[in-house]
């Protein structure tokens, strides 16, 4: 694809990296930036580099944050016995957007893949058993674990995992009901079902669901 200037071809280049946008459809959004009034296009570039630069995780759930507490850990009016296991910071967008739930969470940051050689220690479970044992010896101890993973063969590896390492300490260890299709991705779950799901939660046990 021949361009009229480097200048162009250069953010063809780079808009055509992020993922489902090939270079027509970069070239199009690269000329409607050009057409733009400056001033939109400086705030664009100014917005991606603080996305970059930050954008940080929550301390405690791992979540996106702007603060080292992200506002669901920082906020006092969410139920603090109980933690929602996701895969993904985009899993809790998803579950805020159904309003169905007030607790805390835990974003593992990945599911068990051994195919993938993606074991336990490469997503965050170990803080997840530390939260649940710090929190024993304070006020508000966690009653329960939701796990929230999608209903993957990765997903109930993970889940199963998280209940036998979470069998010791009592904790109860329930999970979204399956009205989520088998073989589903959460992110992609509409909010009626999803919400539904968590209301209509199970209790996991070390058989399975």
């Amino acid at each position: 694809m021949q361009y009229p200037s480097k200048h162009i071809e250069k953010a063809v280049e780079e808009i055509s990296k992020l993922p489902g946008i090939g270079k027509k459809t970069a070239l199009r959004l690269a000329l409607y930036l050009l057409r733009e009034e400056e001033e939109d296009t400086q705030a664009l570039a100014e917005a991606l580099v603080e996305l970059r630069t930050k954008t940080q995780y929550c301390r405690d759930c791992h979540n996106f944050s702007d603060a080292p507490l992200c506002g669901v850990c920082a906020s006092h009016r969410r139920d603090r016995s109980i933690i929602c296991v996701v895969e993904n910071p985009q899993d809790v967008i998803a579950i805020e957007n159904t309003a169905q739930y007030q607790g805390l969470y835990h974003v593992l940051g990945g599911v068990i893949s051994p195919i993938e050689g993606v074991g336990p220690a490469d997503i965050k479970l170990d803080s997840l058993i530390q939260r649940v044992i710090i929190s024993a010896a304070g006020e508000n101890p966690v009653k329960e674990i939701i796990l929230a993973l999608s209903p993957t063969m990765e997903g109930d590896t993970t889940a199963f995992y998280i209940t036998k390492k979470l069998g010791p300490h009592g904790t109860k260890v329930s999970s979204i009901a399956r009205g989520i299709p088998v073989g589903g991705e959460l992110e992609y779950t509409d909010e009626i079902t999803l919400g539904r799901s968590i209301i209509s939660r199970t209790t996991y046990n070390s058989n399975g669901y």
